[in-house]
């Protein structure tokens, strides 16, 4: 029921900020969950932790996440992405956890982009070089073919042309992106691949502020609802901040809403609302018994 009511909910808000689809992005990753011992009886185990992963597609440009499942920690992230329906003119950016040439090419073949980066042992034969732009971080710009053949002699899925992208990122490190985007300026796919950062701070963002880290029960049930039920309060809590216009940050507003729930006021006077008066045991014994 959970599930369903957050997949509604999540539906629902997608059309409300659905833009143009060709400017539609669509950000793939997953997190851990640590579980106590005590869920033992169904959570995998890895390096003497019990986890689940949380597998989430964030659009960036809403702040939301719009499907969300649950696996064992052994689960590679790969498996659900391939159950989720690929929307053409959609543009999904993941990291190498989902580093799978059949799948980039049902990718393609749905009429989809899609952003990754590539592995150091994987050539492209570049049959292209594009030019650079000064000024920027990119080095270099070509498209080319990934190798015809793969490991233990397997064809490669991916025949079509893709396009290699080699940046210096913030840190300094020298990373290679890979795309089947064969036209948008070369700083506009860093630009998208860096957004990746955004659905790291969702998780972070849940984690600290949903409660989703101490579980009230230890079955697999017990475990889904309570993940299901604080991404529920999160599209809530963002709807209800997109309402109003004083309080801008995320945090802060979660936290004038929990101060204030038992008030019946407008949405947008959180910052005028008065916490309730606080006493002392001092002072609630003389009120109790002023004698």
């Amino acid at each position: 029921m959970f599930a369903g009511l957050f997949s509604h909910m999540a539906n629902a808000a997608s059309r409300r900020t659905r833009r143009h689809i060709r400017d539609a992005v669509r950000l793939l990753d997953a997190t851990r969950i640590t579980l106590s011992s005590l869920s033992g009886g169904w959570a995998d185990m890895v390096s003497g932790h019990r986890a689940v992963k949380l597998h989430v597609c964030y659009d960036p440009d809403a702040g939301l996440p719009l499907a969300m499942t649950l696996s064992g920690q052994k689960t590679n992230d790969i498996v659900p992405a391939k159950a989720m329906a690929i929307m053409p003119g959609m543009t999904y950016v993941f990291d190498l956890g989902y580093y799978d040439f059949g799948w980039w090419e049902n990718i393609d073949a749905a009429g989809a982009r899609f952003v990754t980066r590539l592995k150091s042992n994987s050539r492209l034969e570049a049959v292209t070089q594009l030019p650079l732009t000064e000024g920027t971080a990119i080095l270099s710009d070509s498209i080319g073919l990934l190798p015809e053949r793969m490991a233990r002699s397997r064809t490669n899925p991916f025949s079509d042309p893709l396009r290699e992208i080699v940046v210096t990122i913030q840190s300094g490190k020298i990373i290679r992106l890979v795309t089947n985007d064969l036209d948008a300026p070369a700083q506009e796919i860093a630009d998208l691949y860096r957004q990746r950062w955004q659905i790291e701070l969702f998780f972070k963002w849940i984690k600290q502020n949903l409660k989703i880290r101490h579980f009230l029960g230890n079955s697999e049930n017990a475990v889904r609802i309570q993940v299901f039920v604080a991404l529920i309060a999160y599209l809530i809590l963002t709807a209800a901040q997109a309402c109003q216009d004083t309080v801008e940050k995320t945090l802060e507003f979660a936290r004038l809403v929990s101060l204030n729930l038992m008030h019946r006021k407008p949405i947008d006077t959180l910052r005028t609302l008065k916490p309730p008066p606080q006493y002392d045991n001092r002072q609630m014994m003389l009120d109790f018994f002023p004698t």
